[in-house]
């Protein structure tokens, strides 16, 4: 049993509860298509999640986008999209479309695979003050999701304590 393991089991309980039947799963060979066509291998949660819990569909408010193999779009065809020198970051994979062109996305460069918020629309000139901290890691992203407590969540919003997600502090130097 691996640490994620556990994470994974509760993941798949609550997709399978919110999405009313068994998501379709990315397999091996698509996770592998999908690491060529982006240039980095993605962080083993991550592809576990594609795996064995769905192809995308689950997870926080919109849900996660499919890595590949859809006829719509995909977290590959978005960041694809996105990734350009100054604004988005090599490396960082769009996993969620909050709408509104906000993004999480996930630093696959990083072994702790950190949750990064992407929002652009008060940014004139400088990408870097678009970009923020959602979570330290992929597994403490998937917690808040479980235990109700990320950002998105109303309560957690309309908290006095609410400070909202910080800004990302390796921006500037990663979109350099």
């Amino acid at each position: 049993m691996t640490d994620h393991d556990e994470l994974l089991r509760r993941v798949a309980e609550r997709a399978l509860r919110e999405s009313g039947g068994a998501l379709p799963h990315a397999t091996a060979e698509q996770i592998e298509q999908a690491e060529a066509a982006l240039g980095f291998a993605l962080p083993p949660l991550l592809s576990r999640l594609y795996q064995e819990v769905g192809n995308g569909g689950f997870g926080p408010d919109y849900r996660l986008l499919p890595l590949a193999g859809t006829d719509g779009r995909t977290a590959v065809s978005a960041y694809l999209a996105e990734h350009a020198p100054g604004r988005w970051p090599t490396g960082v994979l769009p996993i969620l479309d909050w709408g509104c062109a906000m993004y999480a996305a996930v630093d696959c460069t990083d072994a702790r695979a950190p949750v990064l918020l992407f929002e652009p629309n008060a940014v004139e000139d400088d990408w870097s003050a678009a970009w923020f901290e959602d979570a330290d890691s992929l597994a403490d992203w998937l917690q808040a999701w479980l235990s109700e407590t990320g950002w998105y969540e109303e309560e957690v919003m309309l908290s006095e304590d609410f400070a909202g997600p910080q800004p990302w502090p390796p921006a500037r130097q990663r979109l350099g």
